[in-house]
């Protein structure tokens, strides 16, 4: 049976509804042979991650979980320190995956800590522009209402739905929270070509998220994808939840002439994102664990010619 992995998953830690422990929990129910938790920003939820994955593996290898009459034992689970970092090219958001990263380094957490000073202001000012709409909302409140998250726009749209404010979370970015709103507060801007440096300096694998998400031109997103591969882009998100074929196929297309190694996963957030599911996203998504293999040969072949 072939075994499959999923490497784009997201914790509360983040923006996701379920812990790091659940994720385990779930990769296993799913049969995943790995995946990779890449929270917006934050390797906050790796640890725990990392420590459930390790107590599932050694109640499989005493024996604890397995049966003989049990057609479909339980697998081993990898979990990928992993991070998806924000970026921005051409007034767009851009995403870049870092699998395997060395996320303890001394300058990894300190580069994440400035940005993370950074939001916060961000979010201070965005508070406080949504109060003269009449909102009652402060950065306080939304600590409170998502503890331990590191605060997103998507909690925004989930405390001003909670609060009766919108009727839908689309509403809550049209009206209150999207780029071209009277409320809207830029971020610190950093971009792919820094994201992408970062993760390489970190002993991690760089790899572009959704490309097709960005709704750029082929000449643009060509581009973009030359650029960052002169500086050590090492994958591109080939298989991903809401891609039709022919977006895989164009992705494939721009992957291999550009020498690039394939990725894949479900950007899964669990109750944030309605019906996409780990390890399967809509239902038709299948990454197998050739994908990882392949990107970690790359990236093992490539630090040993640095």
């Amino acid at each position: 049976m072939m075994k499959i992995v999923d490497l784009h998953v997201h914790s509360n830690k983040s923006d996701g509804s379920l812990t790091p422990s659940q994720l385990v929990n779930l990769a296993v129910e799913k049969r995943l042979s790995a995946f990779a938790l890449t929270d917006h920003d934050t390797t906050d939820g790796i640890p725990e991650a990392l420590k459930a994955a390790e107590e599932h593996n050694q109640r499989l290898a005493a024996g604890l979980l397995s049966s003989e009459t049990d057609n479909h034992p339980p697998l081993p689970l990898e979990v990928i320190p992993g991070i998806e970092l924000s970026t921005e090219y051409r007034k767009r958001d851009v995403h870049i995956l870092g699998l395997y990263i060395d996320y303890q380094a001394a300058f990894f957490q300190e580069w994440l800590q400035h940005f993370v000073d950074s939001r916060i202001q961000r979010n201070h000012k965005l508070c406080a522009n949504l109060q003269t709409a009449k909102i009652d909302i402060t950065y306080e409140k939304l600590q409170e209402t998502f503890p331990c998250a590191t605060i997103t726009r998507s909690h925004y749209a989930r405390y001003l739905l909670d609060h009766g404010y919108v009727k839908s979370l689309s509403e809550a970015f049209d009206r209150y929270l999207g780029d071209h709103t009277r409320y809207f507060v830029p971020r610190e801007k950093v971009t792919p070509e820094q994201a992408v440096e970062l993760i390489l300096r970190a002993g991690g694998i760089p790899i572009l998220a959704h490309p097709i998400l960005y709704r750029f031109s082929d000449t643009v997103l060509e581009t973009l994808v030359a650029d960052l591969k002169n500086i050590g882009l090492i994958g591109i998100e080939t298989i991903y939840s809401t891609y039709s074929p022919a977006e895989e196929r164009q992705i494939r297309t721009l992957a291999a002439k550009y020498d690039l190694c394939i990725s894949g996963g479900s950007d899964f957030h669990g109750a944030n994102k309605p019906g996409l599911e780990m390890a399967t996203g809509y239902g038709r998504l299948i990454v197998p664990d050739e994908v990882l293999t392949n990107l970690k040969k790359r990236h093992s072949g490539q630090t040993q010619m640095s």
